[in-house]
């Protein structure tokens, strides 16, 4: 077993792009007899109100070309049953978009999820095998392996489950190393690094008074700097900007 981690380790470890991974990836998934592929990731699993966030990234392999802008520009990825259930678990599991089938993601085909489900049935990927990769500093990531049509049957098998999450493992590993910065912010509004200055001291209990000295600047422009953050999160208020901030892990230096 060691032998074959290692040498998919190493197989991941030559390529120099995240895109040259995606690719590898693909390849060993259809070797275990899946025919597309979706990755993942989003520093922040939920936000503020317990919903799902929009992932930072997504990469497809062999899925609709429009998939980027349904899961991440029109939110699909907030009511995608089978990201609902892999934040929940750090466990493989089979799924299969019919509400009779007993899987992981039964319970999330609502009326909420609708749209994603039209949207995969329409697509004929049905049904597959999700690994999700909870990281220690609060990251979080899935890889998925889909089959068209007919039901991947040999993935409720523990060997093929086994194989899978050594595969994910080692590629996310591997792949997290080629992420570009706007992967590894939320899918907000991001905020200038003065923004984030000034509210991070203002999380300090800094009047702005106080932050125009410590950085230099004249209070009003400190001032408009809270509110532009402020008006970035959504919040009432810069104490609740600064909550969200640091709950969307935005003032992490």
């Amino acid at each position: 077993m060691m032998d074959k981690v290692e040498t998919i380790r190493d197989c991941f470890a030559s390529h120099k792009t995240l895109d040259a991974c995606v690719d590898e990836a693909f390849g060993l998934l259809r070797s275990l007899g899946f025919d597309a592929l979706v990755y993942d990731y989003t520093p922040v699993p939920f936000d503020l109100d317990g919903s799902i966030m929009v992932p930072s990234l997504l990469m497809s392999r062999n899925m609709a070309d429009d998939m980027h802008e349904y899961w991440c520009q029109r939110g699909y990825g907030r009511i995608d049953p089978i990201q609902k259930a892999a934040a929940r678990t750090s466990v493989p599991f089979f799924w299969k978009f019919d509400k009779e089938a007993d899987t992981q993601i039964s319970e999330f085909l609502t009326e909420d999820s609708e749209p994603v489900i039209r949207y995969m049935r329409k697509c004929d990927r049905t049904n597959g095998v999700t690994i999700p990769i909870h990281l220690p500093g609060g990251g979080y990531a899935t890889l998925n392996g889909i089959g068209f049509g007919r039901e991947v049957e040999f993935a409720r098998d523990a060997r093929y489950l086994a194989d899978f999450g050594f595969l994910a493992q080692i590629f996310h590993e591997c792949a997290f190393g080629h992420f570009d910065q706007s992967a590894l912010r939320p899918n907000i509004a991001p905020l200038t690094g003065r923004e984030r200055e000034c509210l991070r001291l203002s999380s300090q209990g800094l009047s702005a008074k106080e932050i125009s000295r410590v950085i230099d600047r004249a209070v009003p422009t400190v001032v408009m700097h809270l509110a532009a953050a402020t008006r970035k999160l959504g919040a009432k208020n810069r104490t609740q900007a600064a909550v969200s901030a640091t709950h969307y892990r935005l003032l992490e230096e």
